[in-house]
């Protein structure tokens, strides 16, 4: 008989460690012992604890590994903002036969945002809890609370993306025995449910943890903005999927609907302890805090941070692919993610007044576009990339520049898998958009009071006060204008068709609200490709359906790219090389395609219409989604079949239903 899933201990054992990597200055590298001595200092807490972080604060994961972690290549497959070369990638249209979804490849619920049905991390926080109770005596009451709160606050985050994942779950608030089979081969306990033990557990760690344990170890505040996301997340979904059937089959409208006030609410309410803090502010160049060694040691903005070290060969891979020496194996952005990019003057790019605003070649855009778009994108387009749209956000600025010159020396710590940069795992920004979209809602949907001038400007307009790196404004990067309440850009996506075939709009009945709009805009610019935020906003949003090329053709095409000009700048050419021999596709304003025949030394072949060889670049191969089914079953994931046959083989058939739609 296979191992039981709820009491596997292989994955995360509960009293032993992930090796020795340098991660936010982890010093211990020992084995602890379930014993009555263990169970009794601070320092052995700290032990047990300190085994999750490279889980729970993935960074840039490590080595060639990008599950769970931000990056440049494929970890957001699942949003609107990838396009790759050849077929776009299908979600999941049947159920996976094992828990780890191999079959659709083994990052595909870390890429969603979620976790897998697995309960090893759930048994670990568990055990801890119980440890500490059993020894509380061995403890001062602040070395109690502190370790108490820190079980809790990592309960409540894993069961926050058990429920990201599948919705309903079963819940445990102990150590289930090897020999209490009923409660392993339990039913799924509602969502509702699930979510009410975890604001407990929030409000407690809140409550409890030390405001300052070290530098890069779990704090109040880093448990109350991860508090503050998941509860977003919670509250947003009983907005936006009200009437889903999964949801409705177990929790009524009745019951979500003042849950939704509930969490919303205590999003807003842990965001505000943040900020309240006096601790963090905005005030570091945007790409510092991602291409730098140590960004830790600077700015008040970096809640958390992961560090890598080459000495202690703790590298990763992340950064290679914004050296422009390396090609994305996806294409980081597409027309769809140009058009969502506001303009420094405020406004959308079709009414602004910025000199180039109108152009979506890359270089007008990051002359045109919030400051931000030059920090996360390369300012050329790049003969690389699927589309010509090259990101650069994970990579610093010191010379040889790494972002405008592809015979760059490559430095060590940008080359294959040994980069060293470190990322910050929890930073001051959420905190601010979490706060104002929690804020927002409730207003909108809740009763809650209206936001005001005030709020819009220490959030959204605290970022758009950022210092901006002067090689940047060199560029023509500038500080954004401040969002006025009332005035908002005249965004035609916010009510296209796209918008209507949104998931959204048949559960509201109406487009997204301006103000609301424009926060999550504010969030697409601030935390692009930060994983899994772009993923997870788009389901909790209910707005899956953008990925559908059918509605939303945007995501097929990329930059626009003036061939015949690009040759001729003298910093970043085009570049073709014998290896681009074939075809190359231009898409015109009109919707029409005009495809170009490039001979085996890489240039186009001259002819009449060689001055038009310029367009939005269409990936070569590329074909729409064909077999994704854009359900509303695909807002959640089916339970794999092993686990459906294991509650049957021991006996509890029927007792594990199926999502809605997936049976």
């Amino acid at each position: 008989m296979k191992k039981i899933i709820y009491v596997l201990i292989a994955l995360v054992a509960v009293f032993s460690l992930s090796g020795c990597q340098k991660f936010l200055e982890r010093n211990s590298k020992t084995v602890a012992n379930d014993d009555s001595n263990f169970w009794s200092t601070d320092d052995n807490m700290r032990l047990f604890v300190n085994g999750a972080y490279t889980y729970y604060f993935t960074g840039y994961n490590s080595g060639w590994s990008n599950g769970h972690a931000t990056g440049t290549y494929g970890d957001h497959a699942y949003s609107p903002d990838y396009t790759p070369s050849g077929a776009m990638g299908d979600i999941l249209t049947s159920v996976p036969a094992d828990n780890w979804y191999r079959a659709e490849g083994i990052y595909w619920l870390a890429r969603r945002g979620g976790a897998p049905w697995n309960f090893g991390w759930i048994r670990k926080w568990n055990t801890m809890i119980d440890r500490v109770e059993a020894n509380k005596d061995r403890f001062s009451p602040e070395v109690y609370n502190h370790w108490m709160g820190i079980a809790r606050f990592f309960r409540a985050w894993e069961y926050s993306k058990l429920v990201c994942s599948f919705g309903d779950i079963p819940y445990y608030d102990k150590v289930v025995l090897e020999s209490d089979k009923d409660n392993q081969f339990k039913a799924r306990d509602k969502r509702t449910e699930v979510m009410k033990h975890c604001l407990d557990d929030f409000k407690y760690a809140v409550e409890n943890v030390r405001a300052n344990d070290g530098t890069n170890y779990v704090n109040k505040y880093v448990v109350a903005t991860i508090a503050s996301r998941c509860m977003l997340f919670e509250g947003t979904w009983y907005l936006y999927h009200a009437t889903d059937p999964a949801l409705v089959a177990t929790c009524p409208t009745s019951e979500t609907a003042p849950l939704a006030k509930t969490f919303l609410e205590a999003s807003r309410d842990f965001a505000a302890i943040v900020m309240n803090s006096g601790k963090f502010k905005i005030d570091t160049e945007f790409n510092k805090l991602f291409g730098t060694i140590g960004a830790e040691t600077f700015g008040n903005e970096i809640l958390l941070y992961r560090s890598y070290s080459d000495a202690l060969a703790v590298r990763h891979a992340i950064a290679s692919y914004c050296n422009l020496r390396e090609g994305q194996s996806c294409a980081p952005g597409n027309l769809w993610t140009i058009k969502g990019w506001l303009c420094a003057d405020g406004k959308y790019y079709e009414e602004s007044s910025m000199p180039t605003a109108k152009s979506l070649q890359m270089i007008d855009c990051v002359a045109s576009r919030d400051s931000r778009f030059e920090a996360t994108f390369n300012q050329y387009s790049v003969h690389l990339q699927a589309d010509g749209i090259y990101c650069t956000k994970f990579i610093d600025r010191e010379g040889p520049t790494l972002w405008a010159d592809e015979t760059n020396s490559n430095r060590p710590e940008y080359r294959s898998n040994t980069n060293t940069n470190g990322y910050p795992c929890v930073r001051y920004a959420e905190a601010l958009l979490n706060w104002i979209e929690a804020k927002a809602e409730l207003a909108d949907k809740c009763g809650g009071a209206a936001v005001s001038q005030a709020d819009i400007d220490a959030s959204i307009n605290a970022l758009r006060d950022r210092p901006i790196a002067a090689a940047a404004v060199a560029k023509g990067a500038q500080k954004t204008a401040h969002l006025i309440l009332g005035n908002y850009p005249n965004d035609p996506n916010r009510t296209n068709a796209a918008q209507q075939g949104c998931r959204s709009y048949a559960v509201t009945g109406k487009f997204v609200p301006e103000l609301i709009w424009e926060i999550r805009r504010e969030r697409r610019m601030e935390l692009y490709m930060e994983h899994p935020h772009l993923t997870v906003d788009t389901r909790r949003w209910a707005q899956l359906e953008l990925m559908n090329d059918k509605i939303n053709p945007d995501i097929l095409v990329g930059a626009w790219v003036d061939l015949v000009a690009a040759r001729t700048q003298p910093q970043r050419p085009w570049a073709l090389t014998k290896a681009d021999s074939g075809l190359l596709t231009f898409q015109k304003e009109d919707g029409t395609r005009i495809v170009y025949k490039l001979n085996e030394g890489g240039t186009v072949w001259v002819d009449d219409n060689s001055a038009e060889c310029k367009g939005f670049l269409v990936p070569k191969n590329q074909s729409g989604r064909t077999s994704i089914n854009f359900d509303v079953r695909n807002y959640l994931e089916p339970i794999c079949t092993q686990v459906l046959d294991q509650y049957k083989e021991m006996g509890y058939d029927g007792v594990l239903k199926q999502n809605v739609g997936w049976e």
